[in-house]
């Protein structure tokens, strides 16, 4: 009989673990296609306040056809990118619905170091020759979202 007790309890101890890590996965991905709509430009414009932003990229930006992950998020491998996705995005939803969002929303350091990564990664063949301390917006300003074409944000 205690041979049995041991069995029952390695059996229940295995569905557990199971079911734990199912919903680990559950969580880190969310709802079916959830992962996916959290990529796109839609998504960061209704989540916080970037319409501004969003409004320049979406009508005069120089990488409209890109989405904001593509610039915003560590793209050199796959953990990095969901790990700072995560920051990002929670760091993200606790200033907005605590009503922390400053008015003029300013790239932090880090993001600054992600961005530029991102400039010379898409355009490793044109920057091979250049200077690549000087951060790409600094003269391409079109990339930047403010004072793009005839959309001024602040």
């Amino acid at each position: 009989m205690g041979n049995m007790k041991g069995r029952r309890a390695w059996a229940i101890a295995l569905v557990i673990l199971v079911v734990g890590i199912l919903a680990a996965i559950f969580l880190m991905l969310g709802p079916p296609r959830l992962l996916a709509k959290s990529e796109t430009p839609d998504f960061c414009a209704g989540c916080h306040v970037m319409e501004a932003e969003y409004d320049a990229w979406a009508h005069a930006g120089a990488h409209r056809r890109k989405v904001c992950v593509d610039c915003h998020l560590p793209n050199q491998n796959m953990a990095a990118h969901y790990v700072w996705k995560s920051i990002d995005g929670m760091k993200d939803t606790l200033a907005f619905y605590s009503g922390r969002v400053p008015e003029r929303i300013e790239i932090s350091a880090h993001g600054k170091e992600v961005v530029q990564a991102n400039c010379i990664r898409c355009h490793e063949s044109t920057v091979a020759h250049i200077n690549k301390e000087r951060l790409c917006w600094q003269c391409h300003r079109r990339i930047a979202h403010r004072g793009v074409g005839q959309i001024q944000t602040l």
